[in-house]
């Protein structure tokens, strides 16, 4: 088989594996560009009116978490502006030694005075309007299916990766053999012939213009495609794919969940509680902000994990990237108080920096609203791609058969 010809059906067929995949992610990445605004609108009680006060610390929201669920743990906090999500995890009864049956896995409060707002299952559309962007999110990630759906969208999104550069050659002018300009006159430069793949003929037959919406389309948008099949395989396949490949390009990239190994037994009673953990981490950062040159702005999140015995401190900081939140991050040893690692959004590591762009960009979460309509209107084309890939596939499809048939 000849190389072009090889690669059309590459393309034909991992567009098609990839067609319902991708509907999926599109059409759910669309409504994610408008998460907060969405969540705010369907379900307006989880967030807390604006307040001049300052927001309640970690440790205060922790203590305030355990006094309304005593049967579970805080396992994370994250700060908004307008809320505070607490993610839980059930503690063991000690009549019969199993976990407690909680019925919910986050719980949300008000950050200025630690009211409770609500509660749910993070995800579970069962539950109804409380749950649907968060069960959207899901869908996005992981087709709601957990960590099977986080790997079929994994595999996806490294099949798309290569897809984009396949696609990219096949837009590409067909090289022309070598014939005299006296008999066809003054040759055409590679410009003037791939110029026909940029554009979209209005005038033509149905196919046609299916055709060129799908290699023109998929031409305009090539290079924000690329970026967010790439970095939907930092989100789904980070340790087995991306970080090595990070690591082989820019050498500098580091993670705590990737360079710290999972202890023999989880730390489950670290000898640094989290009031003192948070105290010790606000004083590294700050050490590190005068060391380093940034200016902290807010606390954004403080979450422990006792599979590998650590604390991890973020914060939004003049060096973050984002729109919102903060990526800023400091990690303690939770027997120690020693600093393992801070990780910065930008001018450290060369992997990193380039990590959190991707992660920004995927998440429509930089340049503001313009970028966030880009967003949506580009879930829409990749949607518009995987349609117009299957209509032409049909077409030919068919025409093969007829083809078939007629030589019978």
């Amino acid at each position: 088989m000849k190389i072009r010809p090889f690669w059309v059906v590459v393309h034909r067929y991992a567009g098609l594996a990839m067609t319902v995949f991708l509907i999926i992610v599109g059409l759910t990445g669309s409504l994610l560009a408008f998460y907060s605004e969405l969540e705010q609108l369907i379900s307006p009680q989880l967030f807390a009116p604006a307040s001049a006060s300052p927001r309640l610390s970690p440790p205060l929201l922790k203590a305030k978490a355990e006094q309304l669920v005593p049967q579970a743990s805080v396992v994370a906090i994250w700060l908004e502006h307008d809320a505070a999500n607490v993610d839980l995890e059930p503690l063991s009864n000690p009549a019969n030694g199993k976990p407690y049956e909680l019925g919910f896995t986050q719980l949300i409060l008000n950050p200025y005075t630690g009211e409770e707002l609500g509660r749910r299952t993070w995800g579970a559309i069962s539950e109804g309007w409380i749950n649907l962007m968060p069960f959207v999110y899901k869908l996005h990630y992981a087709l709601a299916l957990d960590e099977i759906g986080g790997w079929i969208l994994g595999i996806t999104a490294l099949v798309w990766t290569l897809d984009c550069f396949v696609g990219f050659y096949l837009t590409l002018p067909v090289a022309k053999r070598h014939t005299s300009p006296a008999a066809h006159g003054k040759p055409r430069s590679f410009w003037q012939r791939w110029a026909p793949a940029w554009k979209i003929k209005a005038r033509g037959s149905r196919f046609r213009i299916n055709f060129d919406l799908h290699r023109a389309g998929g031409l305009w948008v090539w290079a924000m495609l690329l970026v967010f099949a790439w970095s939907s395989v930092y989100m789904n396949l980070a340790d087995t794919v991306y970080a090595p490949v990070t690591r082989a390009v820019f050498t500098d990239y580091h993670e705590p969940w990737i360079d710290f190994p999972d202890l023999d037994k989880p730390l489950e009673q670290p000898a640094i509680a989290w009031s003192d953990a948070y105290r010790i981490a606000v004083e590294q950062m700050e050490q590190a902000a005068r060391e380093q040159g940034f200016v902290i702005q807010s606390p954004s999140g403080f979450r422990y994990n006792p599979a590998k015995g650590f604390y991890v401190y973020q914060v939004r900081t003049s060096l973050d990237i984002q729109d919102k939140h903060g990526t800023t991050r400091l990690v303690i040893d939770a027997t120690t108080g020693a600093d393992k690692l801070l990780l910065l959004p930008r001018g450290q590591y060369a992997g990193n920096t380039v990590t959190n762009w991707l992660g920004a960009l995927h998440m429509a979460n930089v340049f503001g609203m313009p970028y966030r309509i880009f967003v949506c209107l580009l879930g829409l084309a990749i949607v518009m791609l995987s349609v117009t890939g299957v209509v032409i596939w049909l077409k030919k499809r068919r025409a093969r058969l007829q083809k078939t048939v007629l030589q019978d």
